[in-house]
């Protein structure tokens, strides 16, 4: 399993609050900047920004945070846990319990789906800004992995309709496109690389079908 956490270099540590008051203001803190981040992109993410829309003084990052870069960071994890708590049901056996394969593969599909675009001026940001940033790259890659990792923990409960010679593998490959579609859905755009735009709700049933198709070809 991907480790989403790893331990920043010491530049980038956030020294985390102990009182009560101080844990109650780096909250604030690390929803402003989450909020900068889908009203403005990464552009309109400053330390003053977030100071003034967080209520708080400057020196109250900097107790936390050795820099602007780090504080980015402490945002972007803080958006992403959200995004963990919102995919947990990936993890539920009793949301999967019962669903024959092809109903198995469009509901997980929906699932990754719905987690792009409920957080989707969020992931917006981030994504735009990972090619330039390379701890932000590597910190999403550890996402996309464990995403990966509870999309095919359901799909493979179907392993048994499969057509692939290899379940595992193509279950793999059907999240690799899954993954990509989304992510440049919720950078780009609807109408990105594509000849109309689609409802979201189109766009998650085109998905969910061309993953039923690629991994039970006979499945009706």
């Amino acid at each position: 399993m991907a480790e989403l956490e790893p331990t920043p270099p010491a530049d980038l540590e956030v020294r985390p609050p102990q009182q009560r008051r101080s844990r109650e203001a780096w909250s604030r803190v690390l929803d402003a900047g989450v909020a900068i981040l889908e009203d403005g992109g990464s552009e309109a993410f400053t330390i003053a920004a977030v100071c003034a829309r967080a209520g708080v003084a400057p020196p109250a990052i900097y107790a936390r945070t050795t820099s602007k870069d780090a504080l980015f960071l402490a945002v972007y994890e803080h958006g992403i846990a959200r995004l963990l708590a919102d995919q947990a049901v990936l993890a539920d056996p009793a949301r999967w319990d019962g669903l024959a394969p092809a109903e198995l593969v469009r509901a997980a599909v929906a699932e990754v789906v719905r987690v792009f675009l409920r957080h989707e001026r969020f992931l917006r940001a981030v994504v735009l800004v990972s090619a330039a940033h390379p701890e932000v790259r590597r910190r999403g890659s550890g996402y996309g992995r464990l995403l990966g990792d509870q999309f095919g923990a359901v799909v493979l409960r179907a392993a048994g309709a499969i057509t692939h010679p290899d379940p595992p593998a193509a279950v793999r490959a059907c999240f690799g496109t899954v993954f990509a579609a989304a992510v440049i859905r919720v950078a780009y755009g609807p109408g990105f690389a594509a000849s109309a735009e689609t409802s979201d709700e189109v766009f998650a049933a085109d998905l969910g079908e061309t993953a039923v198709r690629y991994l039970l070809a006979e499945c009706p």
